[in-house]
């Protein structure tokens, strides 16, 4: 049983997004023989035992899901549910419990709270165990409806946020690093499904560096379906940068440089949004004065999911997603190569225009966007043939 959670607050839009999040269930589960029945309140996913650890354990992968809980069907009969709540409560080992039903089909002759208080004597009559309706051990659900009775005892959270795709794309500027991950995955959790580009330079970077970032992909697309990695070759233009850009304005100018390629990249590829793993203060190009300079080179949204955080609790996303051990492994990216020993921190926005003006940067985007490699497909290639 998929319970909905936040989707439910959608009201007249509620079946859009319940309609999407089945389709992106089905491809979860593509190859797993399942059944599904959706309505406005919940979703029923049909299994026998042999799939059902595989099948719970791609659910919780999806996101717009609230709750996954394991229940069990029978008939809307007093006999059948007693004999399936005295099943289910021997399995687990407790001392107490209580009865919590939802009678969401009104046909059936019993109230809520009576049919608590016959269950609880059932069971307690034919058990050891005691009642307590304050902070028991075990709690049985037993929900009626039209098409019969549910009974299940633990729910196991989902992943909530709403179905991959609701919102649009946009394109993640993934540098192999902890933070873009992150964003990546809190932008799929909205609802944004994502391409992401990663920025190459070699011999600057190695292929090990561009792997990290193939590797990293691949994880995100575990959360998502059919994720793009745009791989652009910055070769010339960051030498470029290097020859006409003073040592302290070089961060400065290549962002600028990554966000007119990545905003050419999103355009033509339908994205409405750019999304990075920036966070307010980290490094010198992330301080609002720097943010400000850089965003000035684009039309577009840029989403910053991270924005906000310390890096601790970005580390711990990290790990919960599985990508913080990929994204430590030390192979430098080329925000990170040559480094400058004092960036600027407060760029003058007429200062970096300035710059500018010295080499014709133009010619370079534009080679540069011509020949980027498109990478696709990440769901079934294994982490270790990349690193």
């Amino acid at each position: 049983m998929i319970k909905y959670g936040e989707l439910t607050t959608k009201k007249a839009n509620r079946n859009v997004f319940i309609r999407l999040l089945q389709e992106n269930i089905e491809r979860m589960l593509e190859g797993t023989p399942v059944s599904i029945q959706k309505d406005r309140v919940r979703m029923y996913i049909h299994c026998e035992e042999p799939v059902l650890e595989e099948v719970v354990s791609k659910l919780k992968k999806v996101f717009g899901i609230h709750g996954i809980v394991v229940c069990h069907k029978v008939n809307t009969i007093i006999e059948e549910i007693e004999e399936k709540s005295l099943e289910l409560l021997k399995k687990d080992m407790y001392k107490t419990f209580k009865v919590e039903t939802k009678r969401a089909d009104k046909t059936f002759p019993i109230s809520s709270m009576e049919f608590n208080q016959k269950m609880g004597s059932f069971l307690l009559k034919n058990t050891d165990k005691k009642v307590d309706v304050h902070n028991p051990d075990i709690l049985l659900h037993i929900e009626i409806r039209r098409e019969g009775t549910y009974l299940y005892t633990n729910e196991i959270r989902g992943l909530g946020g709403y179905p991959v795709g609701i919102q649009g794309k946009g394109l993640l500027m993934l540098s192999g690093g902890i933070d873009s991950p992150v964003a990546g995955y809190l932008a799929l959790k909205r609802g944004v499904s994502i391409d992401c580009v990663y920025f190459e330079s070699p011999p600057h970077t190695s292929i090990e560096a561009k792997n990290k970032v193939i590797a990293l992909t691949r994880i995100l697309n575990t959360y998502s379906f059919h994720i793009r990695l745009f791989i652009v070759p910055f070769t010339e233009l960051q030498e470029a940068i290097y020859k006409y850009v003073p040592d302290s304005y070089i961060i400065t100018i290549m962002r600028r440089m990554m966000y007119r390629i990545t905003e050419q990249l999103a355009r033509k590829n339908n994205e409405k949004v750019i999304l990075n793993g920036e966070s307010i203060g980290q490094v010198a190009s992330q301080t609002l004065t720097s943010m400000q300079v850089i965003n000035e080179v684009t039309h577009m949204p840029v989403i910053r999911p991270v924005a906000c955080m310390d890096k601790l609790e970005i580390i711990s996303i990290a790990n919960k997603i599985g990508t913080y051990e990929t994204s430590i492994l030390p192979f430098e990216d080329c925000c990170t190569i040559f480094l400058p020993k004092h960036p600027v921190i407060h760029p003058d926005i007429k200062k970096v225009k300035q710059i500018e003006e010295n080499f014709k940067f133009e010619s370079l985007i534009e080679k540069a966007v011509e020949n980027v490699e498109v990478l696709k497909s990440f769901t079934n290639v294994d982490l270790e043939n990349y690193l």
